[in-house]
């Protein structure tokens, strides 16, 4: 049994009691000041991973977190990057400006995948497909029906 005991400050042990009787946080919150109280009361790791249902690696990188940015840090949650926008403002107006148009000769109404080959031969949208297409077009409110 191997416990990895951490020193909490008063102030900091009294700002995770009082976090945990607040409902205003979201349910990680909780559950990293709860490990983290459990840590300072030299529960061992296999106690914390049993009673609150967390994983080593999670105690792990609270205990981390918190060595190397106190408290406060240890149960906030990081930003996530995620993947960065492909097409700007000025591309999905463009998609917008294309779908407002009379459809092309032949045709009713304009679809997707006309849509998709006419904006193909643009520059910067050389790349698109019809579902950023469809969801910039749902997002807009524009209907092409």
């Amino acid at each position: 049994m191997r416990t990895d005991k951490i020193e909490l400050t008063k102030k900091e042990r009294k700002y995770l009691k009082e976090l945990t009787k607040t409902g205003k946080r979201n349910a990680k919150e909780f559950e990293r000041a709860y490990v983290l109280l459990a840590l300072d009361k030299g529960k061992s790791n296999e106690e914390i991973e049993d009673f609150f249902g967390v994983s080593r690696i999670t105690s792990w990188r609270i205990k981390k977190k918190y060595n190397a940015h106190g408290a406060e840090a240890a149960i906030r949650e990081d930003e996530r990057s995620g993947q960065p926008l492909k097409y700007k403002e000025r591309e999905k107006a463009e998609i917008v400006a294309v779908a407002c148009t009379k459809a092309p000769e032949g045709r009713a109404r304009w679809t997707l995948s006309l849509l998709e080959k006419n904006l193909r031969g643009k520059k910067g949208l050389e790349t698109i497909n019809r579902e950023t297409i469809r969801l910039t077009l749902k997002k807009t409110n524009v209907n092409l029906g």
